[in-house]
């Protein structure tokens, strides 16, 4: 399921919700019923009902299902002379009294088959004259959904005081769409869906790979904007008539959202406060910010200000990072006070300790990452560095030299103190940043964005480094191929796979980190316990701490073994165990041999020699960071040699691939388990790439 949306929370206080069904979703293209639609409808209806929502159903198709009908007799009843003749358009109002008790009859045979009762209300414009009437209505559908009956109104087309009610626009209402927002606001609905044929309203045609979807309609802003295709292919209103019943509705407190009738569990999403569809709500021009930048604007800014930044010394690029060293210490209080805002917005909405883990910045941290940075900016200049020089010709000299990749978008999550690291490393290499971050820690990343980029010259710009804030924005960033030149994701598999399945865009993926120790028969075990320690306890929620212990199948009954895992189980890590330990230790069985807990757990496994832990890691590690433990110089070079990780560790913890304690930098982007275009820790260099100088006196090819 989808995140719910800021601008969607007031869905959670929703009761009595009206859905209006479109012609157009109750037939097929050939005009008749669309039975597998109509019955997915009516099950969501069912356990909306369920739920405890009021649920109002607003429906056309009664015209179509005529006309379906009255053809066919028509057909039946015609000689062959007669289907020679011109044939006569069929008469609406006749349409509608055929259809209207067949519609009708679908509808109750499919809530009954879900053991749900219906019931059926025509009304036509002129009933709402009568105050009496409105009165009466009201006290029926409360009585009705009081007994759980689902009330099913149709405009009473077949009695019509208009000569054309589905071409003549006067009255009251003069449509099903219309119809629904007038008893959105006699009813006092909390939400009305207008479900339709395509997702919602579009800023251009939606067959337009151009187009996009307008999630939340802001008169000011889109009114003037908006074309309307052709009317419904079947009905008589189309997106015209949806949007005019939508803002009159809206504008009486009364919400809307208009979406597709053909997507799966369309009603029950909007419901969850999933962003789909197109709301319309009184209160949406407060929610537009005071100036729209898009997303290829915010890209577009990230890279001119990143050519700024190149034009700058080595010097003046420096004092940048040192500045940014300075004010992060000046406001260390103010950054403590929105973490630990969202920590405790974490612990209530109940987050996952590793989680929370991740969220959290602990004391000293960001003096940490303060003297990292320092670190950073007296490391040696890697912009313009000259790698190969030579002399092609006479007075014609070629020279490849470093640079910046240009503009890059990380996404991650939880972790604040990532952000920091990402945007000073992005400032040292000179690259242009647009940073996303998890929604649980957006108190910190804004407190964090806000204080690094206060600390840009204007010869630079605060737009070097963009933040963005909506999930939705990731979507358009992802299609700027044209401007955005590399993407990074830290985070879980999924979000990896997400982004590369979505992107055209080159992706450095940084996905879970699975890591190994393997204890080999010929290690000292002494030290043997000060690693396995380290790679779990020293931080639990890291991508590089210990998940998967392999023992070598001599150590089974070794009391050294029996020690470290005392040891583990004192500090309060939770041991489980795979095929073999989980009998011979009898600890609980993993659930799977490959799992991050990223917390005080991790899986024993016992294995039979070197070559059985490495198809071991190969076979359920993530290719992050694997180590072994061993005395015999021989099994460590295979150990080495063969396994296919970004890190591979000897005889040392596997915290050990992680920022200052492993990288030839004190601060690292991400540890990447690929293989292009850099792997493992990438620092300062994984963001550079290179281009060619070449200086002549009038050479000529």
């Amino acid at each position: 399921m989808a995140t719910a949306d800021r601008t969607r929370t007031f869905m959670k206080d929703v009761k009595r919700v009206i859905i209006k069904v479109g012609t157009a979703v109750v037939t097929r293209h050939d005009g008749r019923l669309a039975l597998g639609r109509l019955g997915a409808l009516c099950e969501q209806v069912k356990e909306l009902n369920t739920l405890g929502y009021e649920v109002i159903l607003v429906t056309s198709g009664a015209v179509g299902v005529g006309k379906q009908r009255l053809k066919y007799r028509k057909l039946v009843n015609s000689s062959f002379a007669d289907l020679q003749k011109p044939q006569m358009e069929l008469d609406g109002k006749a349409c509608a009294a055929v259809g209207q008790s067949g519609l009708m009859a679908l509808y109750d045979i499919l809530f009954t088959q879900l053991d749900v009762s219906s019931s059926q209300l025509l009304v036509t414009d002129n009933d709402f004259e009568n105050p009496n009437f409105r009165e009466r209505l009201r006290e029926t559908v409360e009585s009705l959904l009081d007994l759980k009956v689902i009330p099913v109104f149709n405009e009473n087309d077949a009695v019509s005081t208009r000569k054309a009610p589905y071409e003549d626009s006067s009255g009251i209402f003069w449509d099903n769409d219309s119809l629904a927002g007038l008893l959105a606001i006699e009813l006092k609905a909390d939400l009305l869906v207008l479900l339709s044929d395509v997702d919602g309203l579009y800023n251009g045609a939606p067959s337009d790979p151009q187009s996009k979807i307008i999630h939340t309609y802001i008169k000011e802003k889109h009114h003037n904007e908006i074309t309307f295709g052709d009317k419904s292919r079947v009905g008589r209103g189309g997106m015209t008539a949806k949007v005019k019943a939508a803002m009159v509705a809206s504008t009486s407190g009364t919400p809307v959202v208009i979406t597709s009738g053909f997507a799966s569990q369309s009603i029950i999403n909007v419901l969850h406060g999933e962003k789909i569809g197109t709301l319309f709500h009184k209160d949406a021009s407060l929610w537009e910010p005071s100036k729209d930048v898009t997303s290829r604007e915010m890209a577009v800014a990230a890279r001119e200000c990143s050519r700024r930044i190149q034009d700058l010394s080595s010097d003046e690029r420096k004092k940048i990072l040192l500045d940014v060293a300075d004010a992060l210490e000046a406001n260390v209080d103010l950054i403590r006070t929105e973490n630990e805002a969202d920590v405790a917005a974490a612990q209530d909405a109940g987050y996952e300790k590793s989680l929370i883990a991740r969220l959290t910045l602990k004391p000293g941290k960001i003096v940490s990452l303060a003297k990292s940075i320092r670190t950073l900016a007296n490391m040696d200049d890697p912009i313009n560095q000259i790698l190969k020089r030579m002399e092609v010709a006479e007075n014609l000299v070629l020279e490849k030299t470093s640079c910046p990749l240009g503009v890059l978008l990380i996404v991650f999550e939880s972790r604040p103190d990532a952000l920091v690291q990402i945007a000073s490393l992005a400032i040292r290499s000179g690259n242009g940043l647009l940073l996303k971050g998890g929604k649980e820690a957006m108190k910190s990343n804004t407190v964090l964005h806000k204080v690094i980029t206060g600390a840009l010259p204007e010869t630079v710009g605060e737009k070097l480094i963009g933040l963005v804030t909506s999930r939705d924005e990731i979507a358009d960033l992802l299609k700027l191929d044209d401007v955005i030149d590399l993407v990074i994701p830290r985070g879980s598999n999924k979000l990896v796979s997400q982004i590369k399945a979505s992107t055209k865009i080159p992706v450095l993926g940084h996905a879970d980190g699975v890591c190994h120790v393997y204890i080999d028969k010929s290690a000292d075990m002494g030290m043997a316990k000060r690693i396995v320690m380290d790679a779990k306890i020293d931080y639990p929620a890291a991508c590089n701490a210990m998940e998967t212990l392999l023992v070598h199948k001599n150590l089974m009954k070794s009391p050294d073994l029996d020690d470290i895992l005392l040891s583990l189980k004192t500090e309060g890590v939770s041991v489980y165990g795979g095929p073999i330990a989980h009998e011979v230790l009898g600890v609980p069985k993993a659930s799977s041999l490959h799992h991050e807990y990223s917390a005080l757990a991790c899986t024993v496994e016992f294995v039979d020699d070197v070559q059985a832990a490495i198809d071991h890691i190969h076979r359920f590690g993530s290719s992050h960071t694997d180590c072994i433990v061993t005395a015999d110089d021989d099994v460590a070079e295979t150990f080495m040699r063969k396994v296919d990780s970004a890190a591979v560790v000897c005889n040392a913890s596997t915290r050990f691939s992680d920022g200052a304690r492993f990288w030839t930098g004190v601060l690292r982007l991400a540890l990447v388990q690929g293989r292009i275009h850099a792997r493992g820790p990438v620092g300062v260099e994984g963001l550079l790439t290179t281009r060619w100088i070449l200086r002549g006196s009038g050479a000529s090819g």
